[in-house]
């Protein structure tokens, strides 16, 4: 499968956005280290888009075109469409995934 464009969603960005934002002041290094990381890991599914598991909380509600990269203690929330990945959201791995996802997914969805 040839990947032809990835697509960080405005969600993603700014859920990116909010995690910088909060460590800047705690840690610049670190929030670089998270930024090459986050642009590693999602470059890296140009040649794997198949790399990141399945949801296995939406698998279980039958939902089983989202997969996830794990990053330190985030969860990159991607989908591949056709020959396009499109990363919707980032989500803290330690916060109840079902309720954020819900309603991190319903805001892409009203958006549309």
């Amino acid at each position: 499968m040839e990947i032809k464009e990835i697509i960080i969603s405005q969600f993603a960005q700014d859920d990116l956005n909010e995690i910088t934002d909060y460590y800047f002041s705690k840690s610049p290094s670190y929030v670089n280290k998270i930024i090459t990381e986050f642009e590693e890991n999602v470059m890296s599914l140009r040649q794997f888009p198949k790399s990141g598991r399945i949801v296995s909380e939406l698998e279980k509600q039958g939902i089983e075109e989202y997969r996830e990269l794990i990053q330190d203690k985030y969860r990159i929330i991607y989908e591949i469409s056709d020959d396009i990945i499109i990363v919707h959201t980032i989500i803290d791995g330690r916060r109840n995934f079902e309720d954020l996802i819900i309603s991190k997914l319903s805001r892409y969805y009203r958006a549309k």
